[in-house]
């Protein structure tokens, strides 16, 4: 039985090979744009820490301000008075003694000077600077040589989607030589199809539910602690989610050729349907943030992919009746004997 084996396990030892020489090469490439790279990786992570920053700063300024009109109602009774007692120093400086007038015209300048101060402070507040802002949301490292090491995380992370195309062409020479020869026509509908879907679910990650999943995450504690992200951990969890949406938008793909392979039928997976509901909110929780919000995001493309699938495999391999698998039994069975 090993000897039967033997050349499958050579020809799977060849593709994985070419497979892990392609990702270096791709990482060499990689390696040298990090800095581009990682300012792509961590840019919605920075437009929600400003985007906390201004609901933040929002609030704050409408409690300064509800704070500065208390102030303004104190000062400007004092400020009327200051007004008029000027008046009246004017009045008896010229009777009393010019020192006296003096240091007195001094005292009510102070307070016209204070009035005046509150009323630019009162017109900053308005014109967005607020002095309470205490938000400072930042993004570190808490180990000498991180920044090397996520360096190396995020080319890596590029190689293998630089390399992809390369990895399902790979891949499909594995499983070719036990296909018809009509079916190996079909590599370039897997690569390309592989490849794009795979595209498509990180750019959904990407641009839908990172951005409601981070801000969500960073709100939720904003107002009690500052948050100082560590990249090394955002980095791995960010790749995670990238690699999770990639993976699931494989789904039509796998289904497809199951189907041509005759593995899988539109009944199969109908009758499967209740349990793949289950499966795919477990896997959403596992590859999300713990917030229903990212999980429903990423389980409801899900569902709609599976019944994607389920129309694709009933136009390749439909589920015939029970009458025609006789009929084609009984074909197969008279062809043999003749």
């Amino acid at each position: 039985m090993f000897e039967e084996l033997r050349p499958h396990l050579a020809e799977l030892r060849k593709r994985l090979g070419l497979s892990v020489l392609s990702v270096f090469i791709a990482f060499i490439v990689t390696f040298t744009f990090h800095n581009q790279i990682l300012t792509w990786i961590t840019q919605p992570l920075n437009d929600a820490l400003v985007q906390v920053g201004r609901i933040i700063e929002s609030q704050d300024k409408a409690t300064w301000k509800m704070k500065q009109e208390e102030q303004n109602l104190t000062v400007s009774l004092p400020s009327k008075k200051a007004a008029e007692l000027s008046d009246d120093l004017n009045a008896a400086s010229k009777e009393t003694n010019g020192k006296l007038a003096q240091l007195l015209q001094k005292a009510a300048a102070s307070a016209k000077d204070l009035t005046h101060l509150l009323a630019d402070m009162e017109n900053n507040s308005s014109s967005g600077l607020s002095p309470h802002n205490t938000f400072n949301g930042q993004i570190t490292t808490h180990q000498v040589g991180g920044a090397f090491f996520v360096a190396l995380k995020v080319s890596f992370f590029a190689a293998l989607l630089l390399a992809l195309p390369f990895i399902l062409y790979q891949l499909w020479l594995f499983v070719a030589p036990g296909l018809y020869s009509h079916e190996k026509k079909m590599v370039l509908p897997f690569v390309i199809g592989g490849s794009i879907m795979f595209l498509i679910g990180v750019l959904f990650a990407y641009y839908i539910v990172t951005p409601f999943g981070f801000q969500f995450l960073i709100t939720f504690g904003a107002f009690l602690y500052t948050p100082l992200i560590n990249i090394e951990d955002y980095v791995g969890f960010f790749t995670k989610i990238m690699l999770g949406f990639g993976l699931a938008f494989e789904l039509p793909v796998f289904a497809y050729f199951l189907a041509l392979l005759g593995l899988v039928t539109d009944r199969t997976l109908k009758d499967f349907f209740k349990y793949a509901i289950v499966i795919i909110f477990l896997v959403a929780a596992l590859l999300t943030p713990p917030d229903i919000l990212t999980q429903l995001l990423m389980a409801a493309p899900l569902v709609i992919l599976y019944g994607v699938s389920i129309l694709i495999v009933a136009a390749v391999n439909p589920e015939k009746p029970e009458e025609e698998d006789d009929e084609d039994k009984t074909d197969e069975a008279s062809s043999r004997q003749s």
